[in-house]
């Protein structure tokens, strides 16, 4: 390997699902422009987790242009305990152990690093915002620089920087109003492992988000003020997930995947028999558990309100998802013979983006994690919030209230965060929003709207194009 490269991306994810796959799809964005060579690196079990899960990537090895090199670190067996549903905090504290086994990708990383650094003119990192701690010794190699990339809303990392720097500059009253602390949406321990990671993104370059100025551009705008800002550049790239779709008019109305290497999900084929916009769709992530006794209210709210579904019903995450046995979660007794012609119940891995892709579906029931939000965003499909913890609970109010694309489950998430929510309430929120209303028309319209203005920022002369070209002409100037 004695050539020369000009430029070189090393992309090093947080190891967990929803930012694994964040970075898996940027990697290809990045990977499809000329003479860049692109590294994914993580440990070997996270590695092999993003590439079987990911949809839409024509191949994960193969993207139009480059291959994306993955490296796959062996580090140190990790705690891999089940998650617990009726733990008080609804964040994922089960997956801590493997967390922090994200420590032992430093000297790893730091090697690689090394040697690429002495084979390319410029090596440019662009690292999760939770692993600065893995990529720290870059500052040590002239020709490398690194990049701090966000997985969340730029709405939710701009409060979470205003108001950990003391609320530096006044904002509108509105955006403050009836905002939900972030009370119950952490555990301490990751709060500390937050904390921690910070004070190494001291000498990244900037910042890059998976959202749009179509989205968040008021927010984006506010991120770009000093001293939010610390005189870094500040890309907005997303959404990252594919989004071609072919024909929506047509019988072919689902993402151009390529299909020679997946039979079409039996969901799917069961979709293509069902009338636009009339299926909901259902999905809590892959860090949520919920309590015996919230399954069975979702399941009298779903069945009372006489729509069709999709539920995609696992439980959450282990930290090693290849280690043990997954709870099947049991639904109440003769529930799925009941539903047999209403509903379809996937307990494997959903394909979440051809399905919101899909012209049968009509809203989606989503516990606001940033992929879902993104994703459904950017098919044009409106969201009925149900949010657990981490993010998700402010993800919902920019979802209800500044963008105006869903219902709130909850009138006010802090209050009611432990509470089950009850079959009546489940039931009337998609009735509203399914159903030819007033306010489920509006709701519908606009996420229609907002979804042909994101897909059209990302095609040439689109702004998101434009904000991609630019952090690609600036990596390799």
């Amino acid at each position: 390997m004695a050539t020369k490269y000009e430029v070189v991306v090393v992309i090093v994810p947080f190891p967990a699902q929803g930012h694994l796959n964040q970075l898996l799809h940027f990697s290809s964005l990045i990977s499809s422009y000329k003479n860049i060579q692109v590294h994914y690196v993580s440990t070997k079990i996270h590695t092999r987790q993003a590439k079987i899960r990911a949809h839409g990537l024509v191949n994960p090895s193969s993207s139009s242009n480059n291959i994306i090199h993955f490296h796959e670190f062996s580090t140190p067996s990790f705690p891999s305990p089940p998650p617990n549903p009726n733990s008080n905090i609804k964040f994922p504290s089960h997956l801590q152990p493997s967390f922090e086994s994200s420590y032992h990708l430093r000297n790893p990383v730091a090697s690689l690093l090394r040697y690429l650094s002495s084979i390319a003119r410029r090596v440019v990192v662009v690292h999760d915002s939770l692993m600065a701690y893995v990529v720290q010794d870059f500052t040590s190699l002239p020709n490398v620089e690194s990049y701090n990339f966000h997985s969340v809303s730029a709405f939710t990392i701009f409060l979470f920087l205003w108001e950990s720097m003391g609320k530096p500059f006044p904002i509108e009253a509105e955006i403050l109003d009836n905002l939900p602390s972030l009370e119950g949406c952490f555990t301490s321990e990751f709060m500390d492992f937050m904390a921690s990671q910070r004070k190494y993104s001291k000498s990244d370059s900037g910042f890059i988000y998976n959202t749009s100025r179509v989205i968040e551009g008021k927010f984006m705008n506010l991120l770009e003020k000093e001293p939010i800002k610390r005189n870094k550049t500040q890309w907005a790239i997303g959404p990252f997930n594919p989004m071609k779709i072919i024909n929506k008019t047509s019988t072919n109305n689902y993402l151009s995947i390529d299909h020679h290497h997946h039979h079409r999900h039996k969901c799917l084929l069961w979709l293509d028999k069902q009338s636009p916009k009339s299926a909901l769709f259902i999905s809590f992530g892959t860090t949520t558990s919920l309590k015996d006794e919230q399954i069975e209210e979702l399941c009298i709210g779903l069945e009372k309100s006489g729509i069709k579904f999709i539920w995609a019903l696992r439980d959450a995450d282990k930290g090693d998802i290849f280690s043990g046995e997954m709870r099947k979660i049991e639904l109440p007794k003769g529930y799925e013979e009941r539903i047999k012609n209403k509903g379809i119940i996937v307990r494997d891995w959903a394909p979440q983006l051809e399905i919101l892709g899909h012209l049968s579906i009509g809203a989606f029931i989503s516990h606001c994690g940033w992929n879902s939000c993104m994703e459904s965003l950017s098919m044009g499909v409106p969201i009925i919030a149900w949010p657990m913890h981490s993010d998700q609970p402010r993800n919902s109010i920019l979802i209800t209230k500044f963008l105006k694309v869903g219902i709130n489950i909850f009138n006010n998430w802090e209050r009611s965060r432990n509470e089950v929510v009850k079959s009546n309430i489940i039931e009337h929120v998609i009735v509203t929003i399914m159903l030819n209303n007033i306010e489920g028309n509006e709701i519908r319209r606009r996420a229609a709207e907002l979804g042909v203005a994101i897909r059209r920022s990302v095609v040439e002369g689109g702004v998101t194009r434009k904000e991609l070209d630019s952090f690609i002409a600036h990596i390799t100037r």
